[in-house]
């Protein structure tokens, strides 16, 4: 992998905020030539920098109003269980987030459903495919921030 110069943090800040830039646009933000910028943008896709280009939908007007955050436990630490595990969290389409965590709690996951009806059709799935310990879960009431953006080049 080549290192990444402050041409290519400035093309990974703008795809971030928009996937959509033609070559010339992508070019003119950065200050290259459009040949020097789309060369750069196609290495730092081969390289994994930028790992998909995708849209990014609105929940609510897909009836997807509901964000959870769900805290599990769980008693069994064994490979056999977090394959199944992960096997039924990557199954279950409304689960968009799946972290293993230290300290606490094992896992969280971030759900979007409709309502807690859909809330707990989600969590009547997720218990019939895998014994956990405890399953709590928090409803969103107010989205603050919300981004797929990173931090691109900051100290």
């Amino acid at each position: 992998m080549n290192t990444i110069d402050e041409f290519d943090l400035k093309i990974l800040r703008e795809v971030q905020r928009d996937a959509t830039l033609s070559a010339d646009a992508l070019a003119e933000r950065v200050r290259l030539s459009r040949n020097a910028a789309w060369r750069r943008m196609r290495r730092l896709e081969d390289e994994g920098y930028i790992k998909a280009r995708v849209a990014i939908v609105d929940p609510e007007k897909l009836g997807l109003g509901l964000a959870v955050v769900i805290m599990v436990r769980t008693n069994s630490h064994d490979p056999d269980w977090l394959e199944k595990f992960r096997k039924a969290a990557m199954a279950m389409p409304e689960i968009v987030s799946v972290w293993r965590m230290s300290g606490d709690l094992d896992y969280v996951l971030r759900a979007r459903v409709a309502d807690m009806k859909g809330y707990d059709l989600l969590y009547q799935r997720l218990i019939a495919r895998v014994p956990l310990a405890d399953v709590s879960a928090s409803f969103v009431m107010e989205e603050i921030k919300e981004t797929t953006e990173l931090p691109v080049g900051l100290p």
